[in-house]
């Protein structure tokens, strides 16, 4: 069974689309008066930094993503040492050295020299 992530994502595309959609009917209001004018302003500013924090966690997904990526591997190397060092291998450290190498060296093919 593939590992479920434990919270679904949010449709960021969705947010997005509702927020520019509010955007564009403060700004209609911000035609008020004066004193709603400033109001209105205020909420305005507030929905243009919902676009910055979509910016983000999109980062951050990314990011949490090749952590996990990242994580995924060591845990397979740590298990293929275990399992070497239960079958005798002479080395049974080498796959924990190789992913520790591809892990600090990405630019680089990982499993060079097998």
């Amino acid at each position: 069974m593939p590992n479920r992530h434990p919270y679904p994502h949010t449709d960021l595309q969705e947010i997005s689309s509702r927020n520019h959609t509010a955007a564009q009917i403060m700004a209609a209001l911000a035609q008020a008066p004066l004193p709603l004018r400033l109001t209105w302003a205020y909420v305005i500013s507030a929905l243009d930094d919902i676009d910055a924090l979509i910016d983000e966690v999109t980062g951050l997904r990314a990011e949490l993503s090749s952590v996990r990526y990242q994580r995924a591997n060591a845990l397979a190397a740590m298990r293929a040492t275990l399992a070497a060092d239960r079958d005798g291998d002479d080395d049974p450290l080498y796959y924990v050295r190789d992913e520790l190498h591809a892990q600090i060296h990405p630019d680089q093919t990982a499993g060079e020299g097998r």
